[in-house]
């Protein structure tokens, strides 16, 4: 079933989730606007687009309170990179204990993996993560209780001979990547056809419990 990553689109193939950043590198307002001009364009379940962003250039106020939620595996390299950026999540109708969008994590995902590609197109390196106290984020920016901070994501320019590692000597990403055959739980043969139970239908067992990488 595996076969050669050439095909990929290089945004794809070439993505790195950088812990160095050059910390000179400064993101100008347009790139910025069109990173997120890009997570606005994810699908989203009825369009219900149940994501929002909390956005901070390095030495900001918006960035200065985004470093002071970091946890200390975090702060050893994030505050380096151009921008933090919180990521928010809809999960409740306004004033109500209602379920905005059974999906609205997955929406929000996809709406920064949406940012991620288009920063790679302009050169730019991602690095998502949750290393922050999200209870910090929603009170230092007022996020009202229906709203949820989900995650963070550094965004720079990578830097160094080995941007994937962190000053600390920690690996946060690496590029190895785990099989199509490990990566599919069931899939038909080429070929088969019919019902369940068919010749040629296939399944693996369940994978085993691990970190993913970046």
């Amino acid at each position: 079933m595996d076969t050669s990553r050439d095909e990929l689109l290089p945004l794809l193939a070439d993505r790195v989730s950088a812990s160095s950043f050059d910390p000179d590198h400064v993101l100008d307002p347009s790139s910025l606007d069109l990173l997120l001009q890009a997570a606005g364009t994810a699908p989203s379940a009825g369009n219900s687009q149940p994501w929002s962003f909390i956005v901070g250039h390095r030495g900001d106020w918006v960035h200065d309170r985004l470093v002071d939620s970091l946890a200390g595996s975090t702060r050893a390299w994030a505050p380096a990179a151009s921008v933090l950026i919180a990521n928010l999540a809809q999960v409740h109708v306004e004033d109500s204990d209602l379920e905005y969008s059974e999906f609205s994590r997955y929406d929000l995902g996809q709406a920064v993996a949406h940012l991620t590609v288009q920063a790679a197109a302009l050169g730019l390196s991602v690095h998502q993560f949750r290393g922050f106290d999200r209870s910090a984020v929603a009170d230092a920016f007022d996020v009202a209780p229906h709203w949820e901070v989900t995650s963070m994501a550094a965004v720079g320019v990578a830097f160094g001979a080995t941007p994937r590692v962190a000053p600390t000597g920690h690996a946060s990403s690496t590029p190895e990547r785990r099989s199509l055959t490990a990566i599919t739980w069931a899939r038909a043969a080429p070929g088969s056809a019919g019902a369940s139970g068919a010749p040629g239908r296939t399944r693996r067992a369940a994978p085993t419990r691990g970190r993913p990488t970046a």
